[in-house]
């Protein structure tokens, strides 16, 4: 499955770091963030919870940089 969420990050360098962030956390098979259009889209492994995937997803990001959102 393959969701697009709307994000707010200051930089393209942190941009990078929060797809790096979501790469890494469970249940994700993929992502891509794209600081142009401020769109993350993730894709999730099979079976994965996209609600509960999303919020560590967001906790993680958080964890590089404080002051981006995703808007689930």
């Amino acid at each position: 499955m393959k969701k697009s969420y709307k994000i707010e990050v200051d930089c393209a360098a942190c941009a990078d770091k929060m797809e790096i962030a979501a790469g890494k956390t469970p249940g994700v098979k993929d992502c891509s963030v794209s600081f142009m259009t401020l769109k993350m889209k993730v894709e999730f492994d099979d079976g994965a919870d996209a609600d509960a995937v999303m919020k560590q997803v967001r906790a993680n990001c958080k964890k590089v940089d404080e002051d981006c959102e995703i808007y689930l």
